[in-house]
Parts: structure tokens; C-alpha cells; sequence
């Protein structure tokens, strides 16, 4: 070849690699890092606001968890859930013909998320992962990604936005930009907490006596599988370790639609072997979760667990299967290494608790060791042949409970669950109670036991400070953080729920249109201008919001008689009569903004001694429209604190000229008072 050729050759070779780099360059006003269902949730709502938007998934999946396997969702109260999170579990429902729905078969999730992604027309890159971000004096100008199957620098994406959003539960994004974060669990004394650091609970605890060692009473035969050898810290101490990780399972008993349970990659029997003798000494009756407490004679409180599932049922004959008791699907102490691991680790990790919970299935329906009888009650079940159909039923998301969280200008801590101090800068709510699941599983006084536990209650839902979301502002000017979110391991606890992380989605998708518009960083987001705008448009298409009261909406409530006031129910509490007798009543009196048919819902907790039925009237311009709901016979479905039913369609004219009133007339049990919904009929789908 002459030199002439070859220098034209090598010149053609030039201009096409920069003409593919520069193919291989997408300019948004916003990135979306992660297709979660805060990242779904973040990008639909950014779009609607007329943002051009990119998703980047690093792997096959979108809708992460809530897509995945947790079909019983996990929230506490419905209160705190508002605007497209609240929609989604409203869109779930339309596929049972109901109100709203919260426990679901995955591939309906999944359905949803589509169907935003459609109407939102969204771009999605899936299977794209981080390589490196570039900033620039504190702002991120651009990000690299590169494909998770086929990593190869000539495919390699490059990806220019105004403002990034980080929804992976790994914080990724907010790593590679230099934002700072804390893994593992602070010790009590850096935020005056009760509940982080080490915790030694009784629940979800092994039973005393339980031998670690391969021969009983032989320490030199070593340690029994997953058994850490350190020591027991100090009580509420910090240290790096991080709550298990698991598979939420959809698992069927329906033989037309199952999957048999089959020995899996890599099993090992001996992995199980504490099991069978958790199960030997507890003597269980089932698989099923089941648990007693005992107050011993010194007031000190036992807990007994037996059974290793917590099973929430879900449609169409299937279940939600959850970690429960002392060895269960919690594969504890094997993620230590996730967060800051690179893909290879992660993938290692992800592979090794697939192949601990297939196995674990595998053992309690196959091994001898097992009593027959729970055998054949683990034989019943199997994976669902309609879920997750190119994972032969297998669910499609680790759950990832925990693993960077940001340290942001504020920390949320358990201060801000319990109420003790309160935001000014409300971008979402939380409700769950300040939950970890076990971190260890060591020997103390010569018994196995399992630390980490920690399960206590939030008094009622308690706001999230946009501060929580949003980097300091010297480390990074246009990162939003939703999910690997400014808290400490045990408000991170109860934060850390799928419809909150949508909510929370939406919020930093807002902002980040708030920081576009007036071109300021997210830090100078106005706060109060957020909120009002996540109240007026909570569905981000300038549609007309529902109008919800509150029995502790004091300006529009009126209440005739002595009703008492009861824990739970939907926000902080309800009201409730169970003195028939003298006539009580309960008026609430909406806003009508524009004249037309409503549908009124009414909220019905889970309670004890209701009455069989329920008087309501609805009053329209002076006249009164009285019905009566068969209360007794409301079906209580998933794991919150209750349902609405619908009290009926009525035409509202426009302004003050209408309420619903409860009354305790003709009451047989307890009466109670709660919301109330006027959903705008022609605005739905």
C-alpha cells in the first residue's frame, strides 16, 4: 500500500470513530440514572411538565421492586402517598375494578409502568450502566455509560443534561459526582438516636440453644454456613454492615400455573443445616409466619417465631413471600460488599442470593431432614408460569434495602420519624415504622443469634425535607437524590418504601423543571413554590386534583356530639362512637372548584365491632340524599390500614352548597368518621 492510501485510510478511520462518538452523544434536559419506580415516576412527570427526558437502566428491568416481586406493599398509612404514586396504586386498581389496589401480581405492575412510559413517550436505554461522570465547577456536564451485557469503549454513550436525577437504590450517580454518602449503620450518638447502631432483638431471632458448629459441642469442627465469626459489638456501636438483602417471591399453590421447585445452580444442603434445627427445636406446625409472646416472670418480654414465611396473599391465587423469623429468605451477612462494589461483585452477590433462595426452597420441599409434613406443605407451592416468564417464574429484582445514603445539608433521622423535630421543606411524607432487617449472624454466650433486628413505630406520617434529596450544594448543583436519600440507617428504615420513593420521584423531577425554568441550581429551588405546585398539579397534567378531607380538617369538618378520637385509621386518626344513643354527627364540606358529577369515596378502617351498616347523606343544595353502607361486609384487602368504598355518583353544583354528613344513627357497634374523596368523574380514564 503507498503511503498516499495509507494516509487517506488512516484519515477515513479518524472521521469515522469521531463521527460515531459524536453519533454515540444524546443532549437532554434531564437524565434519569435508574428505571425504578421512582425513576418511571420522576421521568413521566418531568416529561408532562414538557422536559425532554432519558432514562438509563443498567439492567433489563424497569419499576425495580414494586415490578419485582413486591406485590404487598409495604407503606403503613395511605395518607402520606400523594400524587402520580398515589395514581399508580388508583391505575393497579382499574385492572381488579376497584378504587385503588396495593397488593398486586408484578405483571400488572409492570403493565402500569408501561403505559406511562407510553403516554409520557418516554426514552428508556436499558441495560446501559455508569463508566464516569464529568462536572464542571460543581455541576455534572455529562455522564458515560456503556453496555452492561457487552462492555466495549466504541459503544459507549455519552449523555449531556441540565439536571440528573439518581433513582438507582445503589446511588451510583451520586458517587461517581463526588457527593458525599455513608454506608452501614451510625452508632446512637452521632444523631441522639435510640434505634441505629447494634441492636440484639428478640424478633426475627433463633431460639435459644441452637449449637453453631458442625458437630454440636465441637468448636474445632468449625463454624455451621453463614456464621460470622466476630464478636458481638457494643450495644448501639456503628459499623459498616448493612441489613440483608432478599427476593420478594410471587409463589402460587394453583398446580395449573406452577412452576415445580428444582434443585439449583451451586446447591449445597450444608448451607440449610441451622434451619433444620431451628426447625427441630421450634417444632413447626407450618412454613407460614407465626409468632408468641411470653412475659416472663422478671416483665422481660419473649418473642417466639416459628414458621420461616411471611405470606401476603395477593389476586388470583398468589402470594407475596417475604423473610420471617431466624433463617428465612434474608440472606444475612452477604451483601457487605454490594454498595461499593464494582459490577462484577454485585453481580457475584446478586447470584449468590439466587441461588440461597432457590435453595432454600429446594431444602424445606426435598431434604429428609425436613419433617414430612412441612415437605408436602412446600411442595404446594411453586413459581407462578404467567410472572416473570424469562426468569422461569424467579423474581427480577434483589431487593436492596440499603446501601449509600447521601449526607445532605440535612439528615433525616429518628428525631424526624417520632416527630421530635419537624421540616419546613415537606417533599414527600413517610409513614412506615423505623424498620431493619438483621445485619449478622454471630454467636453470643455460645448460641447462634442473629443482630440487627430493629421494628418500631412511627407515631403518625412525618414529613421529608427537600434538603434530604438534594447534595450539598458545594459538592454538586444539579443532582437530585430520591432514593439513596439524606438519613440515617434507621430513618432510612422507614423512608425507604416503594411508594415513597415514587413520591419522592416526583418531587425531585419537579424541582429539577423548577431549577431549569429559572435556571439556579436545585438548591435554590423555592421550597414553598414546590410544594404548591405538588398540591394544585399532583397528577403533572394540569388535570383537576380530587378533593380529600380529613375528619382533622378542622375549617371544613363540622362535628355535632361526643365522638372520641382513635389511633390509625387514614392520617393521623379517625373518629369513632360506640355510645348509641344520642344522635352524632360529622359534616365534611368541600370546595367544589367546578360543577359536575363526583364520585364520593368514603375511608373504612380495619376495626373490631363495627356496625353492620353505616348512615351517610349527602346534602345538594338543602336537599338530602340519605344511604346507608353495609359496613360489617367491607372486604379489608392488603396490608394497610384499610379501604374506601364508595358512597356513590352525585352532580355537585360549584362552590360550598354541598357535604357529606356521618350520623351514628341506627348504629349496632362502632361508627367511625374519616376522609372523604370527591373524585372528579370526567377526568377519569
Amino acid at each position: 500500500m503507498s503511503k498516499t492510501l495509507l494516509f487517506t485510510f488512516l484519515i477515513f478511520l479518524l472521521v469515522s470513530c469521531k463521527s460515531k462518538n459524536e453519533n454515540n452523544v444524546t443532549e437532554v434536559d434531564i437524565c434519569v440514572y435508574g428505571g425504578t419506580s421512582a425513576g418511571i415516576i420522576a421521568a413521566y412527570t418531568a416529561r408532562k411538565q414538557g422536559k425532554s427526558v432519558i432514562v438509563i437502566e443498567p439492567g433489563n428491568y424497569l419499576g425495580g421492586l414494586t415490578s419485582g416481586g413486591l406485590g404487598a406493599t409495604d407503606i403503613g398509612n395511605k395518607y402520606a402517598i400523594t400524587g402520580l404514586a398515589k395514581d399508580f396504586y388508583r391505575r393497579i386498581g382499574k385492572y381488579y375494578d376497584k378504587f385503588e389496589q396495593w397488593t398486586f401480581e408484578p405483571h400488572v405492575a409492570s403493565q402500569v409502568y408501561d403505559d406511562l412510559i407510553s403516554e409520557a413517550g418516554l426514552t428508556i436505554h436499558k441495560n446501559r450502566r455508569l463508566v464516569s461522570v464529568k462536572k464542571e465547577d460543581g455541576w455534572i456536564k455529562e455522564i458515560v455509560v456503556e453496555d452492561s451485557k457487552t462492555p466495549s469503549s466504541e459503544s459507549n454513550q455519552t449523555v449531556k443534561a441540565k439536571i440528573f436525577i439518581d433513582c438507582t437504590y445503589e446511588g451510583d450517580l451520586m458517587a461517581k459526582a463526588g457527593v458525599s454518602y455513608i454506608t452501614g449503620r451510625e452508632g446512637n450518638d452521632q444523631y441522639g438516636e435510640t434505634y441505629d447502631g447494634v441492636q440484639l432483638s428478640d424478633f426475627h431471632q433463633l431460639p435459644d440453644g441452637i449449637d453453631p458448629y458442625v458437630k454440636p459441642g465441637d468448636p474445632s469442627s468449625g463454624m455451621l454456613w453463614g456464621i460470622d465469626t466476630d464478636s458481638l459489638a457494643r450495644h448501639v456501636s456503628g459499623d459498616k454492615k448493612i441489613q440483608a438483602y432478599n427476593f420478594r417471591l410471587c409463589l402460587t399453590q394453583d398446580k395449573g400455573n406452577q412452576i415445580s421447585f428444582v434443585e439449583p445452580d451451586n446447591y449445597d444442603a450444608t448451607h440449610y443445616e441451622l434451619l433444620a434445627r431451628i426447625i427441630d427445636k421450634e417444632k413447626w406446625p407450618s412454613i407460614r409466619s407465626n409468632f408468641t409472646v411470653d412475659t416472663l416472670q422478671n416483665g422481660i418480654i419473649k418473642v417466639h417465631n416459628t414458621g420461616g414465611f411471611l405470606i401476603k396473599d395477593m389476586p388470583n391465587g398468589k402470594t407475596d413471600f417475604n423473610n420471617f423469623g431466624g433463617f428465612s429468605t434474608d440472606m444475612i451477612g452477604a451483601n457487605y460488599d454490594y454498595p461499593e462494589g464494582n459490577y462484577d461483585t454485585r453481580k457475584k452477590i446478586w447470584k449468590d442470593h439466587e441461588d440461597y433462595t432457590k435453595g432454600l426452597l429446594y431444602f424445606l420441599s426435598h431434604d429428609e431432614k425436613i419433617p414430612q409434613a412441612i415437605r408436602e406443605e412446600m411442595l404446594s407451592w411453586g413459581w407462578c408460569k404467567d410472572e416473570f416468564k424469562d426468569l422461569d417464574g424467579f423474581s427480577s429484582q434483589l431487593y436492596v434495602r440499603e446501601a449509600r445514603r447521601m449526607i445532605g445539608e440535612l439528615v433525616m433521622t429518628q428525631k424526624h420519624c417520632v416527630g421530635d423535630e419537624v421540616v419546613d421543606d415537606q417533599v414527600g411524607m413517610a409513614a412506615y415504622g423505623m424498620d431493619s432487617h438483621n445485619c449478622q449472624r454471630l454467636v453470643v454466650n455460645g448460641m447462634v443469634k442473629n443482630e440487627g433486628d430493629v421494628q418500631k413505630r412511627v407515631p403518625k406520617p412525618y414529613p421529608i425535607s427537600y434538603r434530604a434529596i438534594v447534595p450539598k450544594e458545594n459538592e454538586c448543583k444539579n443532582l437530585l437524590v430520591p432514593v439513596c436519600v439524606s438519613a440515617s440507617h434507621i430513618a432510612f428504615g422507614s423512608i425507604r418504601m416503594e411508594p415513597v420513593f415514587m413520591v419522592l420521584g416526583q418531587s425531585a423531577a419537579t424541582a429539577a423543571v423548577f431549577a431549569i425554568n429559572n435556571n439556579t441550581s436545585v438548591q435554590q429551588v423555592d421550597t414553598k413554590k414546590l410544594l404548591e405546585e405538588l398540591t394544585k398539579n399532583p397528577l403533572a397534567d394540569g388535570s383537576q386534583p380530587e378533593i380529600l378531607i380529613d375528619n382533622n380538617d378542622t375549617d371544613n369538618v363540622l362535628i355535632k356530639g361526643m365522638w372520641q378520637t382513635k389511633a390509625g385509621g387514614y392520617g393521623i386518626n379517625q373518629l369513632y362512637d360506640d355510645q348509641p344513643g344520642e344522635l352524632k354527627t360529622i359534616g365534611y364540606s368541600p370546595t367544589i372548584p367546578k360543577s359536575g358529577e363526583y364520585e364520593i369515596y368514603a375511608y373504612f378502617s380495619k376495626l373490631k365491632g363495627r356496625s353492620t351498616g353505616t348512615w351517610f347523606a349527602v346534602n345538594v343544595n338543602s336537599e338530602e340524599k340519605p344511604l346507608m353502607l353495609q359496613t360489617s361486609s367491607i372486604k379489608e384487602m392488603g396490608l394497610s390500614s384499610g379501604e374506601w368504598v364508595k358512597i356513590g355518583v352525585f352532580n355537585l353544583p360549584k362552590g360550598k352548597n354541598s357535604y357529606v354528613e356521618i350520623t351514628n344513627k341506627g348504629a349496632d357497634g362502632i361508627v367511625t368518621a374519616d376522609a372523604i374523596i370527591w373524585e372528579p368523574v370526567k377526568r377519569k380514564k
